[in-house]
C-alpha cells in the first residue's frame, strides 16, 4: 500500500496513477536524467539512498511558476507528479530565468 496525503486523496491518487507513481520531471530541474531515459527515476515511497527517507511525490502543475492558488484550482489531468528535489530545483531555476528576462518597470519610482 502506498502512502497518501491527509487531504485531496482522490486527486493525489489520480495524478500518481497517471504518472505510474514516478516523478514526471523530464529536465525542468536541470538534470538530463540520462540514466533513466530522460525522466526522473524517483518513485513514490522509494528510497534514494542509505541515509535518506522515502521519497514523497507531490502533485503540482507542469509549469513550476504556477502559483499555489492557481494550482489548487487545477484538475488532476493538468497536474504532474514531482519529487521534492526536482520540483524545488525547477522552481528555483524558473524564478531565476524569469527574473533575468523580466524587464524592470520603468518609471515606477521616478520622481
Amino acid at each position: 500500500m502506498r502512502s497518501t496525503p491527509i487531504t485531496a486523496v482522490s486527486l493525489f491518487r489520480a495524478v500518481m496513477t497517471a504518472a505510474e507513481w514516478r516523478c514526471q520531471c523530464t529536465g525542468a530541474c536541470g538534470q538530463t536524467h540520462a540514466k533513466s531515459d530522460g525522466r526522473c527515476p524517483r518513485e513514490h515511497d522509494g528510497y534514494v539512498g542509505k541515509n535518506s527517507g522515502p521519497v514523497r511525490l507531490t502533485a503540482a502543475p507542469p509549469d513550476p511558476l504556477t502559483s499555489d492558488l492557481q494550482a489548487a484550482t487545477l484538475p488532476a489531468a493538468e497536474l504532474r507528479a514531482w519529487c521534492p528535489t526536482c520540483l524545488t530545483t525547477a522552481r528555483t531555476r524558473a524564478h531565476k530565468t524569469r527574473g533575468a528576462n523580466t524587464p524592470s518597470p520603468e518609471g515606477l519610482f521616478d520622481l
